[in-house]
């Protein structure tokens, strides 16, 4: 049985050149920002203050990351996974796009005629869970770079029954308790929450939350994706940890709810890309990565977010930097 994901790490870089400053500037611009009210006083991430500040190719790897349909970030490999809706394998991408590794898929269930991977999570440890629309299951395996896995043997779970080209379009864990969301794309509209146990053959997924729309849920004209906001470091202890962000392909909007199901912030991505945005991950500084399928323009394409602080978050922030650049000049004088 896996429920809960496990324990994750990271890497911190010991000395900072320019490239990496810009990554310090955006990484610590969106802490500052998701954190100037105090932990314990924040109830939502503000997807207001969200900006494009990164968009990226994805490699189409003979068809693999042709249709991105999902993604999911890696904090232990400070990395991202991405699966097109092909269901030929999943890729490993840097947090710029550059393709590090793939992994094939060897085999569907039986069952599965269309092999059409919509949801993708990371549990820690190289874990994945791919999930299959029209089946509406869930499959673990473990990432072998260069590889490639049975599904159709894979430990699995059912969040629901099969159905057409209407079904599981994203999944997401909270790694606190193991608690599993998944999103159905329409008719109807669904969010789902529960504990989900994987075993051969099928497992079992316990309800606890859930909403259900006949055509619209949330103000949204379907759903596409889902992820928690419980990794992101600077709301932990905070009403906004327990927050889902829910992504809208038809709709073309982001939107932040809190468990009762009240829309507590949104985002218009209207104006990022002609191309349909399929899929949603947040890593742990609060940033924001989307991908949209290839839609005919030759690639699928990595969006990446990141939060604008307040004015006055800026004001913390330039006298933290002022107080880094000091310290610098101070070592480089005693060399």
């Amino acid at each position: 049985m896996v429920s809960r994901a496990a324990v994750r790490t990271d890497a911190v870089a010991p000395r900072l050149r320019l490239r990496p400053l810009r990554a310090l500037l955006a990484g610590a611009a969106a802490a500052l920002a998701l954190s100037a009210t105090g932990a314990g006083a924040t109830t939502s991430i503000g997807l207001g203050n969200y900006v494009v500040t990164g968009s990226h190719a994805i490699d189409t790897l003979g068809g693999l990351g042709l249709e991105a349909s999902a993604v999911t970030y890696a904090r232990d490999r400070n990395t991202l996974f991405i699966v097109g809706d092909e269901g030929l394998g999943v890729v490993e991408i840097s947090l710029t796009g550059q393709t590090l590794s793939s992994m094939g898929f060897s085999g569907w269930p039986a069952a599965s005629t269309n092999n059409d991977a919509e949801g993708l999570a990371y549990l820690g440890n190289g874990l994945l869970v791919v999930a299959e629309e029209r089946l509406q299951d869930g499959f673990l395996f473990a990432y072998q770079a260069g590889a490639s896995v049975n599904l159709a043997g894979a430990p699995s779970v059912s969040f629901g029954p099969t159905v057409g080209n209407v079904g599981i379009e994203g999944l997401s864990v909270d790694a606190r308790d193991g608690t599993w969301f998944v999103v159905k794309q329409d008719n109807p509209v669904q969010l789902r929450g529960g504990l989900a146990s994987f075993s051969t053959g099928g497992g079992s997924f316990t309800e606890t939350l859930g909403f259900s729309g006949a055509s619209e849920l949330f103000g949204l004209a379907s759903l596409s994706d889902v992820a928690t906001l419980s990794g992101v470091d600077a709301l932990a202890g905070s009403a906004a940890a327990d927050n889902l962000l829910l992504l809208s392909l038809d709709s073309r909007r982001l939107v932040e709810i809190d468990r009762q199901g009240n829309t507590l912030s949104s985002l218009d991505l209207s104006g990022i890309t002609a191309q349909a945005l399929e899929g949603l991950t947040v890593d742990e500084r609060g940033i924001l990565y989307l991908v949209a399928e290839d839609s005919g323009t030759g690639n699928s394409r990595l969006f990446v977010l990141t939060a604008v602080p307040e004015p006055g978050t800026w004001a913390l922030m330039a006298a933290g930097l002022l107080a880094v650049g000091a310290a610098a000049r101070r070592r480089t004088a005693t060399r």
